[in-house]
């Protein structure tokens, strides 16, 4: 998965305080959401540009349906930009673009976190006057591309964060929290081979952010007033007793992201990793009828972690149009192409992403990839991340270096949230300045 990153760089961020931060929220809201205006037409000869990031399988299926899309529309060229695939820079690029005013890309891919900031900035369209069917998408999803009252982001893959374990050395799925942590120092115990019992990620980035709400913390909008809670201190303090109390998960986690979690995990070192759903279609993987990594093949089952309450938290990514293009219509073309079932299903079977698309989970993608069935659990509990404008400052200057303090040992969960409780409440009120 592609993480939400920064949207103003950390060394910014570094020297500002409080008041600073409130000051850099009430800048932004000068701007107004833009809506979508008069372009080339879609039967006019043109080329569209789209702003987007994947590597290997990703970047594959992508060119696969862009020249799927210029087959059906042989007057439409796409060129692809390619971003970074560090989220935290390909969102400086689109952001680097979309401040210096150009008409181009025309579509980008934004992260679901992303969307009510861009919009707010007016550096998004509102995508309204194409009438989108948004009953066609799962409704947490959808809702992170919707802000005062406009459509402005479209759906594009859904993403869900969960446990996976290793069926040939956990027999049953655990129930508990305490369950995991036993099943874990167990098989720590019985086989030496296993490095971690449970990989996670712990780097100063947003994938810690997901981790922990994957693991129970609530920061939804109308929690952010208080994060100084008992839900929240439990998922913090079962992160850091992992490392260091019941030494399940090894100190090196405090710089891992999710390439080093895959890794662990598809190596067969780990009985237990948190990760997104592209790892079953890795697990699964063949090559010349052989299982490329033999260690998990047939071996992969996925749960929400096994909190009280379980909770997976939302990825994914979305799809909008830059305001300033003049190739509107055949973006939303594009758009709608991309979101199609048959493009869905496809893209699914080939890289992994899961459908934003309620009708692309079909007896065609069972077929093809029957794991998507077994995915339902984890989607079933998914949680969005706070769909607000000052959600990217809140996480890059509150939330990850908390995370990181109270991982590394600097700091207690509790002290951390108390401490920055009222930050995370005084740059939420900005949100509707």
């Amino acid at each position: 998965m592609r993480m939400w990153p920064r949207s103003v760089p950390r060394k910014a961020l570094a020297g500002l305080t409080a008041g600073g931060l409130l000051a850099l929220g009430l800048a932004a809201c000068g701007s107004s959401p833009s809506s979508v205006s008069s372009g080339v037409a879609l039967s006019a000869k043109q080329t569209i540009v789209f702003a987007s990031a994947g590597l290997g399988t990703e970047g594959t299926a992508t060119m696969t349906a862009i020249k799927g899309f210029e087959k059906l529309h042989p007057n439409i060229t796409v060129s692809l930009m390619s971003l970074s695939s560090n989220s935290t820079v390909a969102q400086e690029q689109e952001e680097h673009n979309f401040i210096a005013g150009s008409s181009t890309p025309d579509v980008v891919y934004t992260d679901v976190t992303w969307p009510s900031t861009f919009a707010r900035s007016g550096w998004i369209a509102n995508l309204n006057s194409f009438h989108p069917d948004t009953s066609e998408f799962f409704p947490g999803q959808m809702a992170t591309g919707e802000y005062d009252g406009g459509v402005y982001a479209i759906p594009w893959f859904i993403n869900a964060e969960g446990i996976y374990y290793n069926t040939s050395i956990i027999k049953t799925a655990p129930t508990t929290e305490a369950q995991l942590v036993s099943d874990a120092q167990s098989a720590l115990k019985t086989d030496p081979s296993l490095k971690e019992g449970l990989a996670f990620e712990g780097d100063e980035y947003e994938g810690a952010v997901t981790a922990w709400q994957s693991f129970g913390a609530n920061i939804s909008p109308s929690a952010l007033s208080n994060i100084d809670t008992p839900a929240n201190v439990a998922a913090l303090t079962f992160m850091y007793d992992a490392i260091h109390t019941y030494k399940i998960s090894p100190a090196a986690v405090t710089g891992w992201q999710e390439p080093n979690v895959q890794a662990a995990w598809l190596a067969g070192q780990t009985p237990f990793a948190l990760n997104w759903p592209y790892i079953f279609a890795l697990s699964q993987s063949t090559s010349g009828g052989k299982p490329v990594y033999p260690a998990v093949y047939n071996k992969t089952a996925w749960i929400p972690f096994p909190s009280a309450t379980p909770q997976s938290s939302l990825g994914g990514d979305d799809l909008a149009i830059n305001a300033k293009s003049t190739h509107k219509a055949a973006a939303w073309a594009f758009i709608e192409y991309l979101t199609s079932v048959s493009a869905q299903d496809a893209r699914a079977i080939s890289a992994g992403d899961p459908p934003s698309v309620k009708a692309a989970y079909d007896s065609a993608l069972y077929s093809a990839a029957p794991y998507f069935r077994d995915e339902a659990a984890v989607y079933d509990v998914v949680t969005p991340r706070p769909v607000t404008p000052v959600y990217p400052q809140i996480s890059s200057s509150v939330f990850q270096p908390m995370i990181s303090s109270v991982l590394s040992g600097q700091t207690t969960p509790s002290a951390a949230l108390s401490t920055n409780a009222p930050t995370v409440s005084q740059l939420l009120a900005t949100a509707g300045s």
